[in-house]
This record gives C-alpha cells, sequence and structure tokens, in this order.
C-alpha cells in the first residue's frame, strides 16, 4: 500500500467528473483501416484514482489523448465536467483543457530555457493570470512537491525524478478538475518511480482531484481506486 494513501474515503456516490460513450478511433494505414479504440465507455467520479493497464501498443495512450481533448474520436463522445467536447471550437477546447485537465507524460515535456518555477506558471499565464498572481501559487505547488528549493533551477540540473515533480506541480497549476497521466513513472528507476507515486496518491487524498493513469506498473494498479484493462481496443474492469 503506497503509505496509506489509497485508502481514501468513499466517494462511491459523487457524481462523474469525466464520462466517454462509445468511443472509436480508427486510423487509415496503407494495409486498410486501423481499429484501436473499438466503443470504449467509461466514468470516472471526482476524487477517483483510475489506472489502466495492457500491453504496449494496445491503445492505452490514445484513449488518454481523446479523453483529454489532444485527438478526437472517430466517433462517440467524452463529457469533463458535464461539457460535451463534441461541441466545442479548436479554441474553446485549448481553453478548456488548459483551465480543467492536468497531463503529466512519460517525457516531463519542460522547457529548457524556463526555470522549475517558471515552467509551473506557465498554463496560469496562458490562462490569464498576471505574473505576481502566478508566482506565489507555483511555489506553493512546488512546495507541495518538495521542490522550493529548487525553483530556480532549470530543467537540466534535476534529476529525472526532480523533473518529473515539476511536470506533477505543472499538471496541478490551475486546480484541474482531472489529471491525465500517461506512463508517468515510465522512464524512473523503482524507488524514484514509488517516490513518484506515494506523491500522486497524496495529491489526490489532499487535493480530491481526480486521476487517471496509463502504466504498466502493477503496484500502482493494485493500489487504485479502480482498474481497467485494455485488450484490443476494449475496456474491462
Amino acid at each position: 500500500m503506497y503509505m496509506g494513501y489509497a485508502q481514501k474515503i468513499n466517494i462511491g456516490c459523487s457524481e462523474p467528473i469525466l464520462s466517454a460513450t462509445d468511443l472509436y478511433r480508427e486510423f487509415h494505414t496503407a494495409d486498410g483501416i486501423l481499429g484501436v479504440l473499438k466503443g470504449i465507455s467509461l466514468e470516472v467520479r471526482r476524487g477517483q484514482m483510475v489506472t489502466v493497464t495492457g500491453a504496449s501498443g494496445v491503445g492505452k495512450s490514445t484513449l488518454l489523448h481523446i479523453l483529454g481533448g489532444l485527438d478526437k474520436p472517430t466517433r462517440g463522445e467524452v463529457r469533463i465536467d458535464n461539457i460535451s467536447f463534441n461541441r466545442q471550437s479548436e479554441r474553446a477546447l485549448a481553453r478548456f483543457r488548459n483551465e480543467k485537465v492536468g497531463f503529466i507524460f512519460q517525457y516531463h515535456y519542460l522547457l529548457d530555457d524556463f526555470s522549475a518555477l517558471e515552467n509551473v506558471m506557465i498554463p496560469m499565464l496562458l490562462a490569464g493570470l498576471n505574473r505576481s498572481e502566478a508566482q506565489p501559487r507555483g511555489e506553493l505547488l512546488l512546495e507541495k512537491v518538495g521542490l522550493i528549493d529548487r525553483k530556480s533551477h532549470r530543467p537540466r540540473e534535476l534529476s529525472g525524478g526532480e523533473q518529473q515533480r515539476v511536470a506533477v506541480a505543472r499538471a496541478l497549476a490551475n486546480d484541474p478538475q482531472i489529471v491525465l497521466a500517461d506512463e508517468p513513472s515510465g522512464n524512473l528507476d523503482t524507488s524514484t518511480g514509488r517516490a513518484l507515486h506515494d506523491l500522486l496518491f497524496r495529491l489526490n487524498s489532499e487535493k480530491s482531484v481526480s486521476f487517471v493513469i496509463a502504466t504498466h506498473n502493477r503496484e500502482l494498479a493494485e493500489n487504485s481506486e479502480c482498474e481497467f484493462k485494455m485488450v484490443d481496443g476494449r475496456l474491462s474492469e
């Protein structure tokens, strides 16, 4: 058990923050149509920690990209906070993503020319906060992930685990309703990866933010509130 963080309050009656209905994603290839998602439906409730497991290449990343509005399904619908992605313009969807959805990827994607603090502040500045508002909030988030003393360091001056913790702080910058994480510890050693998982469980417990995490890590999946397994483009719980 991850330091007790998986011992959450009962949220079975909480309202859904994310719902996906009958999602299909098809790609046209030289050999014809490749179906990656084949009618996936799922619901994530507020404060829930959900993992998605499955073999490499099975479509976990594609699913997360669609759930976060980074890609569009061939058909089907995604709703976050009861807002349908299908009814949003590209500009409105980009703004919605920045304000409501946090992303953590296997590679941190921090901007090399900016400090840790500046990287965390960027989503807030894009949302319209001025620097005087964004800076103290960014510092608070870095404090939460244990990196306030590294706020002035650039990504190349941080370890892999530290870079990923900055990425976690950035994902939480605008108080998202849900965080989508794609193999967040995939590039980390076992000890550093476990520390990152502890951090995610702690933030989930303290902030009641929902998480959907694609992972190969069995320990993380077994300690999540709900695990979905993806096989042949479909999910089973």
